[in-house]
């Protein structure tokens, strides 16, 4: 190896250190850069090796690369790692998930100036996953069989889709945004945030959340239901509460009644309320808390009241009240902020209907303008949005209903009702063909369409 100037470098393998006899050959002051450039350094030995042997390239050290048993080695390393490479995405979460986005916009959907006369089926899908119609962004969201899809509210067609190998648990809508809550390890753990315009991925998280599980939504944070444990997010998907019998909890006294039982859970105001029953207590407990303390495993309780009865459903929390049905005394107790009981008010639903406690753990209820609609069973009521206070109750209903066109509609056996929001009066009916399905009905709408949630299956009327 030599330098740029033409010397031996000093780790040049050929270099060895000069005898004391050797002399340098070396260019003179005068001489010139090609001169300079063509000077060489001589030895002087006994035997000196001929202009010939001079000339030949001197060869390099051999590189322990080249041996046939370092390169066999070598080879064995890039298969391991290309192994390993491979067992990882085989068995992580990137092979499990398939993801199909859009660039496609929406179609425009023009609401009805009024509710048509004849409603039709238009194109129907599984959704199993999901407890009521979803629709978000433009488009309807199904959940079934590990899919969450995003279609055409007008032809079904599927425009985005997210798919996980494992079972969909939930799925509802809250900032704008599509949660899908997946079934892992021991429950409902998986929480994954979708743009409904695109399908896109926004945000991701893993939590506690039971099986069965329902998502239960007010303005600023979503809470999952369970018997034993609730969990709330803020729209980053940060937990900011739990609540109840925390797996592995680090301060495990943070939690005042671990050993309560829950039934339902409602939401509003940045509160979650929930209905517990705990040992040695001759009542059921109506818990309001902070949806986000100032630490998510330590809850900040608003108020906590003994109830007196065990059969209790609480059916809505608004900014200011809480209402919870008492299906032994056939009333509904409101509440204010302060814990204080400001009303007491009697129902129509009888006490077998209102003491059916729901599995997702929330009561069917459906929100408007003026209303809560609360869904008894056989019964729609109408609950004031100040104060919960019972405003009408219609009877034979299927659902809770919801705004359709700008009118109020709820459904019923063999159609919808059109309904006066103020008084409750039927308007005019509109017979829907649902082809031998008599179970509850979810109503939602995406522009001409209406979409109803009949069990497994949603279904698009126009």
């Amino acid at each position: 190896m030599t330098t740029p100037s033409g010397r031996p470098s000093e780790h040049s393998p050929e270099t060895t250190a000069h005898p004391p006899e050797t002399e340098d050959v070396l260019a003179t002051a005068g001489a010139s850069p090609g001169d300079r450039a063509r000077s060489v350094v001589t030895h002087r030995a006994t035997d000196s090796p001929s202009d010939d042997e001079r000339r030949l390239p001197r060869p390099s050290r051999r590189s322990p690369w080249n041996r046939r048993r370092d390169r066999i080695v070598a080879m064995a390393l890039t298969v391991l790692c290309v192994a390993a490479g491979v067992m990882v995405w085989l068995l992580g979460d990137s092979h499990a998930t398939s993801l199909h986005t859009t660039s496609v916009a929406p179609p425009r959907l023009a609401t009805p100036e009024s509710v048509p006369g004849s409603l039709a089926e238009r194109w129907s899908a599984p959704s199993e996953a999901a407890p009521v119609p979803v629709a978000e962004g433009g488009f309807v969201v199904t959940a079934s069989n590990g899919t969450v899809a995003g279609r055409d509210p007008l032809t079904g067609a599927i425009r985005w889709s997210y798919e996980r190998d494992l079972e969909l648990c939930t799925v509802g809508t809250a900032w704008s945004k599509v949660l899908a809550v997946y079934r892992k390890d021991a429950g409902c753990s998986e929480v994954t945030q979708l743009d409904p315009t695109t399908g896109r991925r926004t945000a991701q998280r893993n939590g506690d959340a039971e099986s069965p599980t329902r998502l239960v939504v007010d303005e600023a944070h979503v809470t999952t239901t369970g018997t034993r444990l609730i969990n709330t997010w803020r729209s980053d998907l940060v937990k900011t509460l739990e609540y109840g019998r925390v797996p592995a909890p680090v301060n495990p006294e943070r939690q005042p009644r671990p050993g309560c039982r829950y039934s339902t859970v409602a939401a509003g105001g940045d509160k979650v309320g929930v209905i517990e029953h705990c040992p040695r207590e001759t009542g059921a407990r109506l818990t309001v808390l902070k949806a986000a303390g100032a630490e998510a495993d330590e809850p900040e309780q608003v108020f906590s009241a003994l109830l007196p009865e065990m059969t209790a459903q609480l059916v809505a929390v608004s900014d200011t009240h809480v209402a919870v049905a008492l299906p032994g005394r056939r009333q509904l107790f409101v509440w204010d902020d302060n814990g204080t009981q400001v009303g007491t008010y009697g129902l129509v639903p009888g006490t077998d209907e209102l003491a059916a406690v729901p599995e997702s753990g929330a009561v069917s209820t459906a929100v408007s303008g003026e209303h809560v609609y609360w869904f008894t069973g056989s019964h729609t009521v109408a609950l004031s949005r100040d104060g919960l206070r019972p405003r009408w109750t219609v009877e034979g209903t299927v659902g809770p209903g919801t705004v359709f066109a700008g009118e109020y509609v709820v459904p019923m056996a063999g159609g919808i009702a059109v309904l006066d929001e103020r008084t409750g009066a039927t308007t005019r009916t509109v017979a829907v063909d649902r082809r031998g399905y008599r179970g509850p009905v979810e109503l939602e709408t995406a522009g001409p369409v209406l979409l109803e949630q009949r069990g497994r299956t949603l279904v698009a009327l126009r």
